[in-house]
């Protein structure tokens, strides 16, 4: 097929051309304007004749048919898709911002890698969540808005779990860019979320140390590797890595996927709590693995058709639950019905995480040495208040909130932090020395972005 001939000035199915603003070898952007859009948009063109002209079209058919199934603030907004038998194109909004690929070069210090990698983690999140699996994640293909919010761009790999996989149907190759692409790639495998996971840890690593934690693999033998290999320790590159970093980088980069985090809302939350992440070894690695488990790993690896270690192909749900514990008032009867409750929602999933919250009201002033015993005292509470359920400490997290108003801190708390599900107790109509916390209830319930789980006394009437 002969290359597209698009200009400044053309008219094409009303938009008006204005500048390449890019040229890759599978593309061009264009500035476009016209259909009374009200923001800036790009015209995505494939860029005929450089590369197979078959593999073009899929990867723009693929994108005109996940992009208008995607919304929220993650993703450019859909415009309008141009026909293969005219001019093939995708317009889409032009996003404020630079790529993530611009900060690449020198390590970047642990608290920007956070603070960038929990963003990622929300806009990975923000995609599962609508069935989508990018499996391109890579620093060009990450644009941070001017208020750190990440968006994520060019869906051409990308696979959508209720449409038709054209990628894995069309391919002859392994789809994906060879220092990104997750061992679950390497062998073909497209409907797992947590490809992706590995390929942000594969950024945070090249994010902390400066560097690509598997180089840039030439050949389908070196992309193989990482089935088995582990990368240095993002320590051993740079001494001043944290362990909480460290942590979290490797448990991304699990070959095997069951061992890696099961959802970018768990990673988010890490990334954003470094003081609640629980350290294994991977935080304390100097080496890689020794040799004797990396043939252990070869050996189950050496079948491209099989997982290794046996691990399911798909994870399990992995929610996120927030459960607000009143520590002001420890004895309240509603307290084992809340445990009880709990305990029942969370022997739903094997890979919940579990955030236990109470808010306070705001304490003496920072210089104020009280000011600590407040939330030593109500942590400890909190930690009294779980102790009953039998959590593994990896799976829970504690936090104590300082705020007047306890509706609003809750509703805050559990947006920033991707909770699915929010638990929360409240008084029968008849306790009117309660009415505090029936409000607080009433306005979570009105105001949460999840659902939201109220919980009384045995007999007491429920609550919708």
């Amino acid at each position: 097929m002969a290359e597209i001939d698009i200009a400044a000035g053309r008219e094409i199915d009303g938009f008006t051309v204005g500048e390449c603003v890019h040229e890759g070898a599978m593309g061009r952007l264009f500035e476009v304007s016209g259909r009374d859009a009200a923001f800036p948009m790009l015209m995505k063109v494939p860029r005929m004749g450089a590369v197979d002209s078959a593999e073009l079209m899929l990867a723009f058919d693929t994108e005109a048919m996940i992009l208008p199934r995607l919304s929220g603030s993650h993703v450019p907004r859909f415009v309008a898709a141009g026909s293969v038998t005219t001019v093939p194109y995708v317009v889409t909004e032009r996003v404020a911002g630079q790529s993530l690929d611009h900060r690449l070069g020198a390590p970047l210090p642990a608290a920007e890698v956070a603070r960038i990698g929990a963003a990622m983690a929300d806009a990975l999140h923000s995609i599962h969540a609508q069935d989508v699996i990018h499996f391109d994640l890579k620093p060009d293909n990450v644009i941070l808005r001017p208020d750190g919010v990440a968006v994520l761009v060019d869906f051409a790999l990308s696979h959508h779990r209720h449409l038709p996989d054209l990628v894995s149907q069309e391919r002859r190759y392994t789809a994906g860019s060879a220092p990104y692409i997750s061992p679950e790639q390497v062998r073909g495998t497209r409907t797992d979320a947590r490809s992706d996971l590995f390929a942000l840890g594969v950024v945070l690593y090249e994010l902390t140390t400066g560097e690509l934690p598997y180089g840039v693999p030439a050949t389908f033998a070196g992309m193989r590797d990482r089935l088995w290999i582990d990368p240095a320790p993002p320590s051993a590159r740079l001494s001043t890595v944290p362990p909480w970093l460290q942590e979290v980088i490797l448990r991304c980069l699990e070959p095997e996927a069951a061992r890696r985090y099961q959802s970018a809302a768990h990673v988010a939350f890490d990334l954003r709590n470094p003081g609640q992440v629980m350290l294994t070894d991977r935080s304390a690695r100097k080496e890689r693995t020794g040799i004797v488990s990396q043939a252990a790993r070869w050996w189950r690896a050496r079948d491209l058709g099989s997982l290794p270690g046996g691990a399911k192909e798909e994870p399990d749900a992995a929610p996120v639950v927030m459960v607000a514990v009143d520590t002001l008032h420890p004895d309240d009867p509603r307290q084992p019905e809340l445990q009880r409750v709990t305990r029942s929602i969370l022997s739903l999933s094997r890979e919940f995480r579990l955030i236990c919250v109470s808010v306070v009201p705001p304490g003496p002033g920072i210089a104020d040495p009280r000011a600590g015993d407040v939330q030593v005292e109500h942590r400890i509470r909190l930690r009294h208040w779980i102790g009953p359920l039998a959590i593994e400490p990896d799976r829970v997290s504690l936090h104590v909130l300082e705020a007047p108003d306890p509706a609003g801190v809750l509703v805050d708390f559990a947006a920033r932090n991707n909770v699915d599900l929010i638990v929360l107790g409240a008084p029968a109509p008849d306790e009117r020395t309660l009415a505090w916390w029936r409000s607080v209830a009433s306005s979570v319930t009105a105001n949460a972005p999840c659902s939201v789980h109220v919980v009384r006394r045995s007999g007491q009437p429920a609550q919708g």
